[in-house]
């Protein structure tokens, strides 16, 4: 099973993603939907809602009397986040049954307005975020749901901001144009990234990457890529997680790399390590079998799990060593030598280019052939650490 999140806000067209996404074969939960069920006449949540806010939030009927709770709540934070206390538990319960209901093989699309306001994005292996531009947002909501112009605005400020839901956007489908143009590219996701996804999720298989390794210009979007993947492993982690930290290549500003993000989490000891790495599959990444272990130029080893991504269209290495292994703190020294070296981070970019042209056999053999380098980037490292004070932070 694949777990989507899926959210924009009000007039981006989310739900119109998501009905073209249950076409396609998605099951998908509505949790506006759901949110309405669970304060219908006789609910629990009905009650704590007028016990919150007072009788005068039902119509003569005694349902709930939406236009009005929503002109108490959306200019109001403090109001707001007291009707989400009630009401959010309730979906949150109704929806994880839902899930749990559906086929093994399924791939659930759980439509959520406020996945980015209440910080659910870490519990999804992937997110889209619908979004239109607010001009269009606001004629959307002017025209089509005929609501005031002073309350549209004021329900779109109260909402998330671009930079908020690009921030946890996977994926960031843009519904500003045709309709046709919109359900063309929910047509290739689904296609191309969600079936494999699920698929390979499904059958614990990583995704299939190339054996010729490319090296790209630095993405300034690196960090926060890495960023949805370190909050996603510290949702499964918890505690047992002692630091989860972007390393790499993709880790240095500036530093031609592969794009293959690689992530490290230093545990207790290798058991759990092991046992996090299985748990990572709720959050898309998979457990690869057999012994994995770093390896130094002396000789030195160290046993460590290795996870890594199911999802076809971001490459991930996720690293998790235990807190013994003199490997996690080398790693990050390296790191943040290169940041703090630019001749350094041009020595290294072009080693990986004239590697890159070069024939292999596998990425492993292109990674062994940088050895040298990184030992000898290594011995600067320690006596820059030296000489600067430089400590694991």
């Amino acid at each position: 099973m694949l777990r989507v999140g899926l959210t924009g806000g009000m007039g981006s067209g989310k739900s119109m993603v998501a009905a073209r996404l249950a076409q396609c074969g998605a099951a998908t939960i509505d949790s506006d939907r759901i949110a309405r069920e669970v304060v219908e006449p006789g609910t629990d949540g009905l009650r704590a809602v007028t016990d919150e806010f007072g009788e005068k939030m039902l119509t003569a009927d005694g349902t709930l009397d939406r236009s009005a709770l929503a002109a108490r709540v959306f200019g109001d934070a403090e109001a707001r986040g007291r009707l989400n206390a009630i009401v959010h538990p309730l979906v949150a319960s109704r929806s994880a049954d839902l899930v749990a209901a559906a086929p093994a093989e399924a791939i659930v699309v759980q439509d959520i307005p406020l996945l980015v306001e209440v910080g659910m994005a870490a519990r999804f292996p992937l997110v889209i975020v619908v979004h239109a531009d607010a001009a269009v947002r606001l004629r959307r909501l002017l025209k089509q749901r005929g609501m005031a112009a002073s309350d549209a605005e004021t329900r779109l400020a109260a909402q998330a901001t671009d930079e908020q839901r690009h921030a946890a956007a996977d994926v960031w489908l843009d519904n500003s144009g045709s309709r046709d143009r919109t359900f063309a590219a929910v047509d290739r996701l689904w296609t191309q990234r969600l079936v494999p996804f699920e698929d390979n999720l499904r059958h614990r298989r990583r995704a299939p990457r190339t054996v010729v390794p490319t090296v790209v210009a630095p993405d300034p979007s690196w960090p926060q890529q890495a960023q949805r993947v370190t909050a996603r492993i510290a949702a499964v982690a918890g505690r047992r997680a002692q630091r989860i930290d972007h390393i790499g290549s993709t880790a240095v500003p500036g530093l031609d790399a592969k794009d293959v993000l690689d992530v490290q989490v230093v545990v207790a000891d290798l058991e759990v390590a092991k046992r996090l790495a299985e748990g990572l599959s709720a959050v898309g990444l998979v457990k690869l079998a057999g012994r994995w272990r770093d390896n130094a130029m002396d000789g030195t080893t160290a046993d460590k799990a290795y996870a890594t991504n199911a999802d076809p269209a971001r490459p991930v290495n996720c690293h998790i060593r235990p807190a013994d292994s003199p490997f996690w703190r080398e790693t990050l020294l390296l790191r943040d030598w290169l940041r703090a070296h630019p001749d350094g981070i041009r020595e290294y970019a072009e080693l990986k280019y004239r590697l890159a042209a070069q024939r292999w056999d596998s990425i492993d053999a292109y990674a062994t052939a940088k050895s040298p380098f990184v030992a000898g980037a290594l011995d600067r490292a320690q006596r820059w650490a030296a000489r600067t004070g430089w400590l694991v932070v």
